[in-house]
């Protein structure tokens, strides 16, 4: 595997653990047995809005969507998520060219 291939495997995997460990809406991964991959479907989307450097603010409304639309859950203040948008953020997203 090439390094752009790993790096892009590391960012997928930095941004999988902060799902899993600190947004985890439908609070499932307090099961060890759950799968770890749970909110996959969502890291290209959001990988996506951190290269083009969208701010906490946005990312934050982006996961409150998420919720509200794809998962059916009640709707949050952003405000909530913002914590979040900080880990996602803190990600260095770039692939090393």
């Amino acid at each position: 595997m090439s390094d752009r291939n790993d790096r892009a495997k590391s960012i997928a995997d930095a941004v999988r653990q902060v799902l899993v460990n600190h947004w985890d809406p439908i609070g499932v991964m307090d099961d060890p047995e759950w799968p770890r991959d749970e909110y996959d479907s969502y890291i290209g989307e959001i990988y996506r809005y951190l290269l083009r450097g969208e701010s906490t603010e946005f990312i934050a409304r982006h996961l409150c969507f998420i919720e509200e639309t794809a998962m059916g859950l009640g709707r949050l203040p952003e405000s909530v998520r913002l914590p979040v948008a900080q880990k996602l953020k803190a990600i260095d997203v770039s692939l090393g060219d």
